[in-house]
């Protein structure tokens, strides 16, 4: 991305929440990524007008527009398949927030559409670029995990838009198979109290290697956003991340591989790697979400 573009990509943000606020913000920045991206307006079910100078535009004619050749899908999750679909069948790049999906099959589905409009989909994953999964990543490569748990615990997320907490929550375990490998399930249990808005999500996963992974999910007033985790090793153990620095324009380094991805600078090899750790992640956070109902 160091030469001068020869092109543009018009682009239009969905959703003008906290993560397309910042996708705009990023968009009308002067970064080496945005530099090959023009932002032509948003899409919003609110009447905004505009937003920091920045249009708002229909769904239609954001669809319909030969300028806008790039969706960036930052709505709540429940409405991304639907979003997805339309701006593919409408010959447009998707960059969507995740869970790109809240099922495994949807998001096939999908995947095989872009392929046939070649498209290019692409799922945020702003977690896989954090401080902290870098120096975890460091930490656990050639290590042997005899257990390890990973709880994070935040304020209440209406399931009825964001999804199951095993959707909701999928950048946890994305973590957990970037870490140590494809995972199994062995057992869940979801505890609601929807009076008191609480909900608390166990899930106990293990290695390819049969090595027990536990992942907690807590969500309810006055819990605070935090990360706990514990993995234990042969040669050691660690507890919880140290202080590894600020995570800085994880956003925008998240736009920067999409826009290489649209330039044709990934290797087929590191696409197929992405879409199966993306898909075994989904296809885990549905036979997690199965598992619970059934137990209902």
């Amino acid at each position: 991305m160091n030469t001068e573009p020869e092109r543009k990509f018009g682009v239009v943000v969905v959703g003008v929440g906290r993560a397309g606020s910042v996708r705009m913000r990023d968009l009308r920045n002067p970064h080496p990524s945005s530099a090959f991206l023009n932002l032509i307006g948003f899409v919003s079910r609110r009447e905004l007008g505009s937003v920091d100078g920045v249009q708002q535009i229909s769904l239609e004619d954001a669809l319909s527009s030969q300028e806008v050749e790039v969706a960036y899908i930052c709505s709540e999750s429940s409405s991304h398949e639907d979003y997805i679909r339309q701006f593919l069948n409408a010959g447009k790049h998707v960059l969507v927030e995740y869970p790109m999906t809240l099922s495994l099959a949807a998001a096939q589905e999908l995947w095989e559409l872009a392929e046939q409009k070649g498209k290019v989909l692409h799922e945020e994953h702003v977690e896989l670029l954090m401080e902290e999964f870098a120096f975890l990543k460091k930490e656990v490569v050639g290590k042997d995990l005899l257990k390890g748990s990973l709880l994070f615990t935040a304020g209440p997320l209406e399931e009825e838009r964001f999804g199951f907490p095993a959707f909701s929550g999928i950048s946890r375990l994305t973590w957990l198979v970037s870490l140590f490998g494809e995972l199994s399930l062995v057992s869940a249990t979801l505890e609601e109290r929807k009076e008191d808005q609480y909900m608390k999500m166990t899930v106990c996963l293990e290695t390819e290697k049969k090595s027990p992974l536990s992942w907690i999910e807590e969500k309810g007033p006055g819990l605070k956003r935090n990360r706990y985790l514990s993995f234990h090793f042969k040669s050691g153990s660690l507890e919880n991340v140290p202080n590894v620095g600020v995570n800085k324009n994880i956003f925008l380094k998240d736009q920067n591989i999409f826009v290489q991805k649209l330039l044709g600078q990934f290797s087929e090899k590191e696409l197929a790697a992405e879409k199966k750790r993306i898909l075994h992640c989904l296809g885990l956070a549905e036979e997690i979400q199965k598992y619970c109902c059934s137990r209902k």
